[in-house]
Parts: structure tokens; C-alpha cells; sequence
């Protein structure tokens, strides 16, 4: 068995794995959406699960972005706060996959230390940069609560870091199998590579910057790498990919040698990358990675998911005469234009939306 249930996270992303049998299911959760989500929505479905006697085998933080990363928090301080009043546990929680700042960048507290000494004067005009900031202080949070509340933090990878590398056999739950298909070791040496430049740059510029220059510097803030997780059990898969690039999904199956000679992996169910949008994901990728399920974390904010996206991907779906089903939590206004300019029954695909009053869905 293995089931995904999504979960109302407006823009962000949370999920829930269902693993196992029935009677003895598993649970992973990857991410925890933004603020509010773990109130509203998630903690009814850990509570379901937590009174049922289960458990999370596994919560695994993709990367330290707000839209994942606070309902986390949020969760662990209720647990925190349900032990110091001796109230009933939420449910255990076994380990926690997270890759802190510090190491993704090899361990190279100087760089660190440049980051956070020259962006703590950040001014208002550096909007992504103090958001890149304030997310690595969660995700130093994140770890404080783990290490507090005694969850192993990377215990696959004896506190590692986790990669392609750190793990290139899957990790078994039960009758799950999971690859990490990224972030690879290149990953994260690119990523050093470009915080280092950037850092360069902001420290030469950013005190003289006007304000269109001070706009071109702040969107040029490098991007965190993604922990990208494929999860099989049986002969069905669900590829889970974070916010990394569709190029860094390709190079993860490429990596574990998993991608087919034909060169087209197939999958169940896909999570489109950070929330659909376009500048994520290559028209091409449709091609190479086919799901029958596509699903679509996103509310509308920040214009995602792109109608690029979605065109590519019912274009791909149809010229391969394929039927595909597409999963949203919500339906703004590019999915609401989609269906009109891409009807549904011409195109060959099925909409279903998150209702309003359901904490989440399970396909």
C-alpha cells in the first residue's frame, strides 16, 4: 500500500505518506506548509492518525523556505508544550531529515558567518534576501526543537548531511522504499559556489545599490537545494520533489541510475515542482518524467502555478495520448483559466480541487 494524502497548505507544500497495511499503516510527513496550516489542517490529521496508535516514521523537511518549514515549528511546540503540561503526546516521532545552512555549505562557518553578519543590516528593498536569512534561523529552530524533544535528526546518515550520495540505497519502511534523488553533492558545491559570489556581490554593491539595482541583487539570492524523495511500494511511485528544478529531478534519476534507457520515468503520482511554477520546470520535462497524477500545492501566490506550466503540461499528456488527472488544493485563477482555454474533455484530463471544508485528500 502506499497513499498520499495532501494537505491544505495554500502556497506551500505539506504531505503525508500512508504506507504498509492497513492494519499496521506507516506515516511520513514531508514539509509542513506556512503559518496556520499545522492549526488548521495538519494537526487534525496527526491527531487521526496519533490516536489510531500510528506514528511518523520519518518527518523530512525539504528545505527551510516559510511555506514549508513553519508548520513544522508549529507542530513541535505544541508537542513541547503538551509535555511540560503532562497532556497526551501528539504522536512519537522517530527522526527528522533536515540539511541546515551550515551544512549544505560543507561545514564552511565563514561563509556563514559572512551571510549572517552582512544581511542583519539588510534594508526593506532586500525583501527575498531577509526572508533567505530569517528561513535559515527556522531551520536552526527546527533543529533545537528536534534535538529538545529527543527526535534523531538525520539518523540514516549518522547526523549527515542528506544526499545522493550519503544515501545512494534506498531507506526501507516497512514495505516503502525511498530514494533520495537530491540534493547531489554537485548540488550543494554549485550552491556554495553561487552564495559566494552573491555574498561577494552584496557586499560591494549593496551599500551604494539604487533602487532598481538593489532589486536585480535581491532576486539574484541564491535558491536552497531541495531534498527530493521517490517513494515506492510495489509497483507504485510517487516522486516528491520540493522546490528544485525539473534539471535537478532529471539529474537525481540520472544519478541513481534509475532513469529507464528509453529516457522516460514514470511514476504514479508527481508533486510539480515548487508549486508549478515556470521557472522551475522545462516544457521538456513533461516529456521525460510521466505521472498519472499530477499534484499542485498553491493558492495563486506568487503566481504559481505558472499557466505555462499547466499548458505544457496537458499539451505533453495529450500529444503522448495519455489521460492524466491533475490535483490542486486550490483553483486560482490560472487553473480557472486553463480549463477554459484547455476544456478539460478536449484535452483529456480530470480537475479535482481540495474542498473547502476537507483538511486534505488522499490519492
Amino acid at each position: 500500500m502506499l497513499k498520499l494524502n495532501v494537505v491544505q497548505a495554500e502556497y506551500g507544500d505539506c504531505l503525508v505518506l500512508r504506507y504498509g497495511s492497513e492494519a499496521q499503516p506507516g506515516y511520513l510527513l514531508v514539509d509542513g506548509g506556512p503559518s496556520e496550516t499545522y492549526p488548521h489542517h495538519l494537526k487534525p490529521v496527526l491527531e487521526q492518525i496519533g490516536s489510531s496508535g500510528g506514528c511518523l516514521d520519518l518527518m523530512v523537511l525539504s528545505h527551510v523556505d516559510n511555506d514549508h518549514i513553519i508548520g513544522l515549528l508549529e507542530m513541535m511546540a505544541d508537542m513541547a508544550k503538551r509535555r511540560e503540561k503532562s497532556q497526551p503526546e501528539l504522536l512519537p516521532v522517530r527522526g527528522l531529515w533536515h540539511n541546515s545552512f551550515e551544512r549544505t555549505m560543507g561545514g564552511n562557518r565563514g561563509l556563514v558567518a559572512r551571510m549572517d553578519s552582512g544581511l542583519a543590516g539588510a534594508g526593506a528593498s532586500f525583501a527575498n534576501a531577509a526572508a533567505v536569512t530569517f528561513g535559515i534561523s527556522e531551520g536552526n529552530k527546527l533543529l533545537t526543537a528536534a534535538r529538545q524533544l529527543n527526535i534523531p535528526i538525520n539518523p540514516h546518515t549518522g547526523g549527515g548531511t542528506i544526499t545522493t550520495e550519503a544515501l545512494p540505497k534506498p531507506v526501507v519502511l516497512q514495505d516503502l522504499k525511498i530514494w533520495v534523488l537530491g540534493p547531489t553533492p554537485q548540488n550543494l558545491a554549485q550552491l556554495q559556489e553561487k552564495w559566494l559570489a552573491w555574498l561577494d556581490t552584496y557586499q560591494k554593491r549593496a551599500p551604494f545599490a539604487s533602487g532598481v539595482e538593489a532589486e536585480k541583487l535581491d532576486r539574484s539570492v541564491p535558491n536552497l537545494s531541495s531534498i527530493m524523495l521517490l517513494a515506492q511500494s510495489g509497483r507504485r511511485k510517487i516522486l516528491l520533489t520540493g522546490d528544485a528544478t525539473s534539471d535537478d529531478v532529471l539529474e537525481g534519476l540520472k544519478t541513481l541510475k534509475l532513469m529507464p534507457k528509453s529516457g522516460v520515468f514514470k511514476v504514479d503520482v508527481l508533486k510539480l515542482p515548487h508549486h508549478g511554477s515556470a521557472r522551475n520546470v522545462r516544457k521538456a520535462f513533461f516529456n521525460s518524467v510521466q505521472a498519472k497524477i499530477y499534484v499542485i500545492s498553491a493558492n495563486g501566490r506568487d503566481g504559481n502555478p505558472d499557466l505555462a506550466t499547466l499548458i505544457w503540461l496537458v499539451s505533453a499528456a495529450k500529444e503522448q495520448g495519455r489521460k492524466i488527472k491533475i490535483l490542486a488544493t486550490n483553483a486560482p485563477e490560472s487553473i480557472q483559466q486553463l480549463m477554459e482555454e484547455y476544456p478539460p474533455k478536449e484535452w483529456g484530463y480530470t480537475l479535482q480541487v481540495l474542498p473547502a471544508d476537507q483538511h486534505a485528500v488522499e490519492i
